[in-house]
């Protein structure tokens, strides 16, 4: 399966034209790739300007599905949802046929999330192509139990806006959750100020299940960058060095 992670700037608090801006950018990769991975809260940027939240199937995801009809692909990322009277910070996967979203369980209380949304309450794995797939959302990336692979997921996925002040976690932590839980990793993040004044430098990558650097779109550069993954490598490498058998049983408290 061929997966693009794009690596954009994004306009504060404007979904217009980063909708716009975005769909741009998918032209080329019409019927070139299998799936396309933005960032966390690719329409807005990371607002807890709660005014912009919208209906799960309202503008962001119609447009997502319109860019997933159109260019053949799979596509992923966050935007705002309401459900219920609360907003969550939803990661959304389309597909002309087909749609899957995951809650962000961890809010980064330290900006506040906590005091805008609503926290997820469930592990999402989903299957396309025949990849087990598990999402998450930036700050998820810390918390090495939610993320813990008890053999039922091939990639995990964080969609991020990571800040550049500590973006040597983001580095280290994509290649411990791939190390650790025997899976291929894609992170996406973006670049540029917020309108909170916090900068962005991307680093947005993809991971083999070794830990490895397959590829990476660097620092404050929009970029797309691609990569080839084997499902038959990664059943090979995990039947050779089976280090899941060994792992702690546990249970979640939701």
């Amino acid at each position: 399966m061929k997966i693009t992670v794009i690596q954009p700037e994004l306009i504060w608090e404007n979904k217009a034209a980063n909708l716009s801006k975005l769909a741009k950018v998918m032209q080329p990769l019409h019927h070139e790739t299998d799936m396309i991975i933005l960032p966390e809260m690719f329409s807005t940027g990371f607002s807890m300007n709660t005014d912009l939240c919208e209906y799960y199937h309202g503008l962001t995801f119609d447009w997502m599905k319109k860019q997933a009809t159109d260019g053949g692909f799979g596509i992923c990322g966050s935007y705002m949802v309401l459900e219920n009277g609360n907003v969550f910070n939803r990661f959304v996967f389309v597909t002309a046929d087909v749609d899957h979203y995951y809650d962000k369980r961890h809010l980064f209380s330290i900006g506040d999330e906590d005091k805008f949304f609503a926290k997820g309450k469930a592990r999402t794995i989903f299957k396309y192509k025949d990849w087990r797939i598990s999402p998450f959302v930036c700050y998820d990336l810390r918390f090495p139990v939610w993320s813990r692979n008890r053999n039922d997921y091939d990639l995990a996925i964080y969609v991020s806006s990571w800040p550049e002040a500590r973006i040597n976690v983001w580095n280290t932590l994509l290649k411990a959750r791939a190390i650790e839980n025997q899976c291929y990793v894609a992170g996406s993040n973006r670049i540029g100020k917020d309108g909170n004044e916090v900068s962005h430098n991307g680093m947005s990558q993809i991971i083999n299940p070794r830990g490895e650097l397959i590829v990476s779109a660097g620092i404050n550069e929009e970029k797309i960058i691609s990569a080839d993954l084997s499902l038959e490598d990664l059943k090979e490498f995990r039947r050779k060095f089976d280090v899941l058998r060994d792992a702690d049983a546990f249970n979640i408290i939701y």
